[in-house]
């Protein structure tokens, strides 16, 4: 027993989640469908950057071509932008193998695919105490979790699960179409940086196991690299590179050569853990780096749609 103070989390006080106002619904998500996107890349001078994002749509192609992986992490940023039609979209073409991500995007998606919406007002709802309080999320995530655990599954799989089984808009979200087209999705738990954390519903020994299991799960999928696979960063700053060169190292220590594959980042500006752990480390002894900036909501479609097409 520790010798000092624990707060008590059966005090917490939750709230209903229709009484929160959300700042992404549904009806502005983006739209599944053909478009002819490479007519617009074939405009395009083959002169830096967009040379470079020419070369990373064909190396996504071939690797397709060659059943090499496509492994796409995801900051929760793409989540909230609407673009879970769009990734959804390239599983349905069979042109990604793995996701891996943080919790975040997981509370996202599970919000969307129960409730058609997601995105709180932080500003507002921390000044009351009252952020990432609604109770259908935070009990809801958490029991899924803790079945998931019972289970032996990884942390996306059982949330997936559920959402499958029983979500509204199941068919909006990331989780849940992974889990019926049986493609991973690797959720890297912080513990004590997601809201489902701040809850006597939260089981610590249940996160941990299922979101280690989702880290052996992810190695082995990087370990598919060698040769021609490609791992796209979408958007995560931090998490994201710092678990994909840990489950690279890993992917080495135990398969030997795993080398010349492609990585890429997409964000809004130059984060050092993407640029040094994704974009430059990886492929310092065979392979290429990518780094593309600009608004998530406008690069990333763009990106799916040339692959895609």
């Amino acid at each position: 027993m520790s010798k000092y103070k624990e707060i008590d989390l059966k005090k917490i006080k939750t709230y209903p989640i229709d009484q929160r106002h959300s700042k992404v619904n549904i009806n502005a998500f983006a739209k599944k469908g053909k478009v002819k996107v490479n007519d617009f890349f074939n405009c395009l001078p083959d002169i830096l950057a967009a040379k470079d994002l020419k070369e990373l749509i064909l190396a996504c192609k071939q690797a397709r071509e060659n059943h090499k992986p496509v492994i796409i992490g995801l900051g929760a940023h793409i989540i909230k932008c609407g673009l879970a039609p769009l990734l959804i979209e390239m599983m349905e073409e069979d042109f990604v193998s793995a996701f891996v991500c943080n919790g975040a995007v997981a509370i996202h998606d599970y919000e969307i695919a129960s409730f058609g919406k997601t995105s709180e007002d932080v500003s507002s709802a921390l000044s009351d105490g009252s952020f990432g309080m609604a109770e259908e999320t935070v009990k809801g995530i958490n029991e899924a979790i803790n079945k998931g655990f019972k289970e032996s599954l990884g942390l996306g799989e059982a949330i997936g699960k559920e959402l499958y089984t029983k979500a509204k808009y199941k068919d909006l979200s990331l989780l849940a179409s992974a889990y019926k087209w049986e493609i991973p999705v690797c959720v890297q738990v912080a513990i004590g940086t997601d809201i489902i954390h701040q809850s006597p519903y939260a089981d610590g020994k249940a996160i941990g196991d299922c979101s280690m299991r989702d880290f052996r799960i992810f190695a082995e999928k990087v370990s598919e690299l060698n040769g021609g696979g490609v791992f796209l960063n979408l958007g995560s700053a931090v998490i994201v590179p710092e678990v994909f060169l840990k489950a690279l190292t890993v992917a080495r220590n135990i398969y030997g050569e795993v080398q010349n594959f492609t990585t890429a980042v997409f964000d809004f500006n130059v984060h050092y853990r993407a640029k040094v752990n994704v974009a430059e480390r990886p492929v310092e002894n065979g392979g290429k780096g990518y780094y593309f900036i600009g608004q998530n909501e406008i690069m990333v479609p763009l990106l799916l749609k040339a692959i895609m097409e």
